[in-house]
């Protein structure tokens, strides 16, 4: 087998055979060559036999990438080998062994959605209500709880003296004991019960030592405490552990991935050799620049620096715009020109965001030029479910024989609606000429509903009708503020304690801000008009359908990937880094490691990107640049924006001057209240102690301008800085304004 193709670092870690090792491999260095030559020498070199290697990766495209790879290398020889997932490892050690700890060897799996039936029946069995405590959020406990490898048992001895938890532990054991019951594991008991098996039958963990002699593992960064200890087990024995990884790309933790896995990676395994891979073959210079220049602001991390042979390439193109839709056209129109003036396809530009919200305004802009663009990991803004859900309630009181928008929301949030319910609704619909919800005022005479169906069939046709007897009067986000309220889907979603909830709750409050939009722009901004507006705007028939196309991802679904060309979006306080991070080192760390993954998926061209404005959680407010900016390597930054020189990234200035810092962010609820409509959508009401005193988050109404909230006062106490609903920034002298305080 030739190793003349990689260069010397990694042929001398692709050489070494015994021991462990541990090969710090940077973004765009080779990591899978180095894996699967490794594995390859060991077989043609050293006699070793394939059935004595174990390879764990995360993924099974990155499994199957291997065996290919390692097949085109020195033939088919992975069939011999264990190539694959954690999960798919486990299970093929607990089809062998389960009757030792107490399973047949004919067990089932169980997925997301049999999890979620099984424990739907431990709620009934324990009298849990589910609007209290969703099965999303106990669902994400358990899952937590075991990757931690915490047992009902020893959770229960953790937590024993915290009431809070009480509830939760005897659910935990009755969802395990029925997980037994019906000889099932879910995906987390595969590796729990792997390690179970180990720890109690010395002769079955013997039996795998002995076979194993060389273990690998892929992106070991990544590895949680239960992956850590099984990789513990399997190792201990012959110690030839080869492990890729980079704390560098660690930005998992949320899901439990554990940081400290490869840094102590020589504590664990005395001895071991470090080959640090630093050579990158995915970017030009400027790139890897930069990229170094904000990593190297994490402490205690190893000493690593990506550098490249080829050249710098264009510098860093920096832009600045007025808000987010500033921001979008100036990426659209950048993403014209590029594919007009070089040979680029659609497919070349990804657009990189901190999170799925954000997605809304390049979506818009890529939908007003006719460009086809593609969500990857997750749906277009207009087709995702909490969207399309709130799209169908409006649908309802716009036109209350829309059937179809019926079905999907009439148990959305959950009524105690089945399926069978329905049915004898749309029986009896079928004898008249009703549709089903005109149907619920005769539910008299429809048979076999329940008493708690028949509760929620009314208040769900008193909601819908109640909104619909507005809707000639109000404005749309008074509807939507209504329908919210009403519905308490925030709270419902904020109770889930998930990150697709969070992402929900932030698409709920990106959608507020396109009603504000619409209502802006329109002379009657009434719910017809919106829904016929939206509706054609979510319509994909203008844009033909084929393989090409922009593409649009969050940073942590872009890990792995790379593009010819990239934009960085959203670098502001409290978005990236999110406000989470703002007050703890760890998480602030891990948001520099994404934004050092975002950067370094661009091969030839990087565009960084921000608002001086955005309009977030139904404000109109200022930000400031992210801190990661004013870390990045500033000679290499080209300003793209109208000022002619690079803007100062200054820090925030102190807190009792910015209204809008975390804990406004944190409040994001606060802005469905009364006195917070947009300009004409409510009637603003004085302080009782109306006073010539303003201060930095008073809200106030101009004549003119309308609602606002002051963003800073001046050294006189009258010039006011503005940021209004309406029109954005403002200064305004508080004594000569027709201008007030509202509370």
């Amino acid at each position: 087998m030739d190793l003349s193709i990689l260069n010397d670092v990694q042929r001398k870690a692709v050489e070494v055979v015994d021991g462990p090792i541990l090969v710090v491999a940077g973004a765009g260095s080779g990591k899978t060559r180095v894996l699967t030559h490794r594995i390859a020498n060991l077989i043609e070199n050293h006699d070793i036999f394939p059935s004595g290697i174990m390879a764990i990766t995360f993924t099974n495209k990155a499994a199957n990438e291997m065996k290919t790879r390692i097949g085109s290398l020195i033939g088919p020889v992975t069939s011999q080998m264990w190539v694959g997932t954690f999960h798919s490892i486990c299970v093929r050690i607990l089809r062998r062994d389960a009757d030792r700890i107490g399973y047949t060897s004919d067990f089932v799996i169980y997925d997301t959605q049999d999890q979620k039936a099984l424990l739907k029946a431990c709620y009934k069995e324990l009298n849990i209500d589910d609007k209290q405590t969703p099965l999303k959020t106990s669902q994400f406990k358990i899952s937590a709880a075991k990757n931690d490898m915490l047992t009902p048992e020893l959770y229960d001895m953790q937590n024993a003296s915290d009431y809070r938890e009480k509830g939760f532990i005897k659910l935990y054991y009755l969802y395990q004991a029925k997980l037994k019951q019906n000889q099932a594991m879910d995906f987390d008991d595969l590796m729990l019960k792997t390690i179970e098996l180990f720890k109690q039958n010395q002769d079955v963990l013997s039996y795998y030592q002995n076979k194993f002699k060389y273990i690998h593992v892929d992106e070991y960064q990544d590895t949680n405490r239960a992956q850590y200890t099984l990789i513990q087990y399997l190792a201990a024995k012959n110690r030839n552990l080869f492990v890729v990884g980079d704390a560098d790309q660690s930005i998992y933790k949320w899901r439990g991935a554990d940081i400290r896995n490869i840094r102590e990676f020589e504590e664990d395994f005395p001895g071991a050799q470090i080959f640090k891979l630093e050579q990158n073959y995915r970017s030009k210079k400027n790139i890897l620049d930069l990229a170094n220049s904000v990593i190297v602001n994490n402490p205690n991390r190893r000493d690593k620096s990506l550098w490249t042979d080829q050249d710098s390439g264009e510098k860093i193109g920096y832009f600045r715009g007025y808000d987010e839709k500033d921001e979008a056209k100036f990426v659209i129109e950048r993403i014209r020109t590029f594919i007009r003036e070089k040979e680029y396809k659609l497919s070349d530009f990804a657009i990189l965001y901190r999170t799925n919200a954000q997605s809304r305004s390049f979506e818009d802009q890529l939908m007003l030029n006719a460009m086809a663009y593609k969500v990857i990991g997750g749906l277009k803004f207009y087709e995702r479910k909490e969207i399309k859900d709130l799209l169908a309630y409006m649908k309802l009181v716009v036109n209350p024989n829309d059937d179809v928008s019926f079905i999907r929301v009439i148990n959305e949030p959950k009524r105690s609606i089945g399926g069978k319910t329905i049915e004898k609704i749309q029986a009896f619909q079928s004898k008249t000429e009703l549709s089903l919800l005109e149907s619920i005022p005769h539910l008299s005479q429809i048979e076999g509903i329940g008493a708690k169906a028949q509760k929620g069939l009314v208040e769900f046709y008193e909601l819908i009708m109640g909104l619909k007897a507005k809707l000639d009067t109000a404005f749309v986000s008074q509807i939507y503020d209504e329908l919210l309220e009403k519905l308490n889907i925030i709270s419902l979603y904020e109770l889930e304690r998930s990150i697709e909830a969070d992402a929900r709750i932030d698409n709920i409050y990106e959608f507020k801000t396109v009603i504000e939009e619409f209502e802006k722009r329109s002379e009657s901004p009434n719910l017809r008009d919106f829904l016929a507006e939206t509706s054609l705007r979510s319509d994909q028939d203008n844009i033909e359908e084929q393989e090409d196309g922009v593409l649009l991802m969050t940073l942590h679904a872009s890990k792995g990937l790379e593009f010819p060309v990239v934009f960085l979006v959203g670098l502001e306080d409290n978005l990236f880094p999110s406000f989470r991070a703002m007050d703890d080192p760890e998480e602030l760390e891990e948001e520099r490691r994404l934004c050092y993954v975002g950067i370094t998926r661009a091969e030839e061209r990087l565009f960084v990107t921000h608002a001086r404005n955005r309009n977030q959680y139904g404000r109109f407010e200022p930000r400031h640049p992210s801190p990661f900016l004013r870390e990045m390597d500033q000679s290499i930054l080209e300003n793209l924006s109208d000022q002619n020189e690079m803007p100062s990234f200054d820090p925030p200035k102190p807190k009792k001057e910015n209204y809008f810092s975390k804990n406004a962010l944190k409040s994001k609820q606060s802005f469905f209240g009364k006195a917070s409509g947009t300009q004409g959508n409510t009637t603003p009401v004085a302080s009782a102690s109306q006073s010539a005193t303003y201060f930095a988050g008073a809200k106030v109404n101009h004549k003119v301008f309308g609602m606002g909230l002051v963003i800073s006062v001046g050294a006189d106490g009258e010039m006011l800085t503005i940021a209004f609903d309406s029109c954005g920034i403002k200064k305004i002298h508080s004594g000569l304004a027709p201008i007030r305080r509202v509370d």
